[in-house]
């Protein structure tokens, strides 16, 4: 993960915007996670469309782009499948070394 730091003077009503823009994107990586663990065989692809219906039930989603949308999806995505992975590599480590 690339994490970028800086310093940056704004008037309150920029950093409001950042703020809401940060809380919009964990709304809509909740949501995809929500929507993949109560449905069964979800595709990435499948939450890259779920952004669109979540902008259209959601105004505030809609004020954040598309691409900034498709992000947060793919950052769920990304988690899913890191925590995927780690249970099958708990599951293995258990065959192979039993308590």
């Amino acid at each position: 993960m690339i994490i970028y730091e800086f310093k940056c003077k704004g008037k309150d009503k920029q950093y409001r915007a950042i703020d809401e823009a940060i809380r919009t994107s964990q709304f809509i990586q909740n949501k995809c996670l929500r929507y993949w663990m109560n449905n069964q065989d979800v595709t990435k692809y499948d939450l890259n469309k779920y952004c669109a219906v979540l902008a259209k039930n959601f105004s505030f989603a809609d004020e954040l782009n598309s691409m900034a949308r498709q992000s947060a999806a793919e950052r769920s995505w990304s988690f899913k499948s890191k925590q995927a992975t780690k249970r099958v590599l708990q599951e293995v480590s258990l065959l192979r070394h039993p308590i």
